[in-house]
Parts: structure tokens; C-alpha cells; sequence
């Protein structure tokens, strides 16, 4: 089984015991507020997403991990790896990305799984490149980026919502551990 040991997480792959903790973080309009339309997540729907979260691990050999404080073993959320499918222009790009309770936000724990993940993809993995997306107002992940080292490439709209947004990318070439 794939893990990945930071000072303070564990990143992992799902369990049952995954599914409440992170639908009340899909339920938080703030945390949701720059996914997609912005719409929360039930816990159906949450389930739903960690199953497909799950078959992209069997799929494509990678995915989104479940987060967890080592201190306290709590889920805090996800970072991780995926194909952008819903950017038509990037789908065959591997995206970096990660979504947070709002009780974590601000502690450097986005930082520290982003960094962890971004390291594995590359020097673990192989990847050659990877791509982070963000909303053009999402502040906080455009400092997470920053501080991974990807530099802004292109700006679009997303082809359902309309919103405007940002692809980063770093290539091995780029990137310093």
C-alpha cells in the first residue's frame, strides 16, 4: 500500500472510516467555494467521489490521498494526483491538488502534503510533468503553488462553469526537493 510520512501526515489511501470526516468537509461552503460550481457535497455524493478517487488509484497507478494529522490520526482531507478531465485542454496532464477542512487551513498543512505529493510524483513515480489548476481568486492555493515552484502557463475558463482559471505546471528539470 502507498503511504507518505511528512513531519505531521500520513497521506494513505481510503478507508470506510473516511467517508463521514470528509463529507463534512464537502459540506463547508467556504471549503467548496472554489471547486467547481462551488456546490457542497452530500454524503452520497462523497462516496461517490472516494470510490472514483479509489479506481483512479487502480487505474492509473496513482490518486488522491486520504490526509491525516500523524498526532492525531483525524482525516483532515485530501492531496493527491489526478487527470483533469474536466478541462478538456489539460486532460492529458496529471494535476496536482488537495482540499482541506477550514479548521486546518493556515497551518502549512496544504504545503506540506502538496510538497510530499509533488516530490513522489516526480522522483517516485516518474512523472516528467505535473499541473496544478486553480480558481484566479483562490489566494491561498495560488501561494501553495508558489511555494511547490510551478510557474502560471496559460489562463482559461472552465468549460461547464465559466469561472476563470490558472494551470501551473513544473517539469522535472524544474524542480528542486
Amino acid at each position: 500500500m502507498t503511504e507518505i510520512r511528512t513531519p505531521r501526515l500520513l497521506l494513505r489511501r481510503w478507508s470506510d472510516d473516511d467517508l463521514v470526516p470528509l463529507s463534512e468537509i464537502n459540506a463547508d461552503p467556504e471549503v467548496m467555494r472554489w471547486i467547481g460550481d462551488g456546490s457542497v457535497r452530500d454524503l452520497d455524493e462523497t462516496a461517490g467521489d472516494i470510490e472514483r478517487y479509489e479506481e483512479e488509484w487502480d487505474e492509473e497507478g496513482f490518486g488522491l490521498f486520504a490526509v491525516e494529522l500523524l498526532a492525531s490520526g483525524e482525516l483532515i482531507g485530501f492531496a493527491g494526483l489526478s487527470v483533469p478531465e474536466y478541462l478538456p485542454e489539460a486532460a492529458h496532464e496529471i494535476e496536482i491538488g488537495w482540499r482541506l477542512g477550514r479548521q486546518f487551513w493556515g497551518q502549512g498543512y496544504a504545503s506540506e502534503a502538496a510538497h510530499a505529493v509533488l516530490e513522489w510524483a516526480l522522483q517516485d513515480r516518474g512523472l516528467d510533468r505535473v499541473v496544478a489548476v486553480t480558481h484566479l481568486s483562490d489566494a491561498a492555493s495560488e501561494n501553495v503553488v508558489a511555494k511547490l515552484g510551478m510557474e502560471a502557463e496559460r489562463e482559461l475558463d472552465h468549460p461547464v462553469f465559466g469561472v476563470p482559471l490558472r494551470v501551473h505546471a513544473i517539469d522535472l528539470t524544474e524542480y528542486q526537493a
